[in-house]
């Protein structure tokens, strides 16, 4: 009874198997939440950009659509998304029963009047066939582990699309303090080479205006060269090229809250939001169904039942039999020992990696809060500040107590604090990204 409920547990999971991933990419998108591209279930592979992402790139960029293409157009992760199916395949495998075995033999009885002498046989693997939910079950758990794996690659994608395009925004907007800075330079050296001519200030004070002018060029360049890459990096991650790279940028970051993210309680938090921490367990899952599936294997005789019919002269005999494989010598010991100590080191890795997790929450939280509290004094104290000096400045320049240089330095230091402003604004946006990508599952390390 036991083998017959076990051979229809098996005919059962045979018929319900299917070698789509649209399960697997609606369990993903359940994990992450995410809206994931449907393309990647059809049989063929698109090449064209989507409508949805050409419809996107009509408007400015911001962070959220840049999150929405890398996850519609991404190659990389539209490739890990197709490789659900490695796994789905192998889970279809696992559960199809085993093939009978068919053979016949014919002869010549060598006397005349006699018939052909024939034989017929079927074989088929009873054992094996009664094991087919056991190896269903270890498949169902590595697909499992691969689900997590791929909803981990989508969180990683959609953080590395926001930081991209934070460093994108710093980029623009330091180059465009820089370009401003380059107006109040030229006039100061314009303003030097007057004065020089009239023989109010040495050579050595027109030469030092000269340098500082053209440092300042030099640095525009380079800025330059810094948004221009930063910016293919981002289009690389979104996946375009051609006529799909003439897009722009919204008119920079987000403005800052009032008050930080909520950091409480954040190393349970990230524990129970981690994706990689969920692929070890279901790994681990795996393991021990594949360890109990080699003692299964090992211990029980390999039963292969057979029914032959066979001519003897002019009469058909009928049988059945049976041939048993009997477990002495060989009973998968190594199989067994080799798959415990895959365990143990799963085991090892998963308390590794739940300290790594913690630590990384703990990291996060610091960058954040610490970013936070920069970028609130650039805003609230130390950009004002500087932009009062300058106000102050240009009263005392007004009323002929100060020069033109002392005028000029209050500007290079109002702007220098701005672009002080931006890299607080990039850090905090970049270490809030970091923050919720970890609380969505992304693992600590590498980014």
């Amino acid at each position: 009874m036991r083998a017959r409920r076990l051979l229809t547990l098996a005919v059962l999971a045979t018929s319900c198997a299917s070698t789509s991933i649209q399960d697997d990419v609606d369990r993903v998108a359940a994990l992450t939440k995410a809206e994931l591209p449907l393309s990647v279930t059809a049989a063929d592979v698109e090449v064209a950009t989507s409508r949805d992402v050409a419809e996107l790139l009509k408007e400015p960029m911001t962070a959220e659509k840049a999150v929405r293409i890398a996850l519609l157009n991404n190659r990389e992760l539209r490739a890990t998304m197709r490789d659900l199916g490695i796994e789905r395949g192998e889970l279809v495998q696992a559960g199809l029963l085993p093939n009978p075995t068919v053979a016949f033999d014919i002869r010549d009885p060598g006397a005349a009047g006699l018939p052909l002498q024939q034989d017929y046989y079927v074989e088929y693997e009873l054992t094996r066939a009664l094991l087919t939910p056991m190896r269903t079950a270890v498949a169902k758990a590595d697909l499992e582990a691969a689900r997590y794996r791929v909803a981990a690659a989508v969180v990683a994608a959609s953080y590395r699309a926001r930081l991209a395009f934070f460093a994108l925004v710093a980029a623009e907007r330091r180059l465009r303090i820089v370009e401003r800075s380059l107006e109040a330079l030229a006039a100061a050296r314009d303003a030097a080479r007057a004065l020089h001519a009239a023989g109010n200030i040495p050579a050595i004070d027109l030469a030092s205006q000269i340098a500082t002018f053209e440092d300042a060029r030099a640095r525009a360049a380079e800025l330059e060269l810094e948004m221009l890459e930063q910016r293919e990096g981002l289009q690389e991650l979104l996946g375009l090229h051609g006529a799909e790279t003439q897009w722009t940028t919204a008119d920079g970051f987000p403005s800052l809250p009032e008050e930080a993210v909520d950091t409480d309680d954040v190393e349970r938090r990230a524990i129970t939001a981690s994706f990689q921490l969920a692929e070890l367990r279901s790994r681990l899952d795996a393991v021990a169904k594949r360890t109990g599936l080699a003692r299964a294997e090992g211990w029980w005789p390999d039963i292969t039942i057979d029914g032959h019919i066979e001519q003897d002269q002019r009469l058909w005999e009928k049988g059945a039999g049976a041939s048993i494989r009997v477990p002495i010598f060989d009973r998968n010991q190594g199989t067994v020992a080799r798959h415990e100590a895959e365990f143990d080191g799963l085991m090892e890795r998963y308390q590794g990696l739940a300290v790594g997790v913690r630590s990384a929450a703990r990291r996060s939280r610091n960058r954040l809060l610490s970013a936070f509290t920069r970028a609130k004094q650039y805003e609230r104290i130390i950009v004002p500040a500087r932009a009062e000096v300058m106000k102050q400045t240009m009263l005392q320049y007004n009323a002929m107590q100060v020069g033109v240089f002392a005028v000029l330095h209050a500007r290079g230091q109002e702007l220098e604090s701005e672009l002080a402003y931006v890299d607080t604004l990039r850090d905090y946006w970049s270490a809030r990204a970091g923050f919720e990508a970890l609380l969505a599952g992304h693992a600590p390390g590498g980014d």
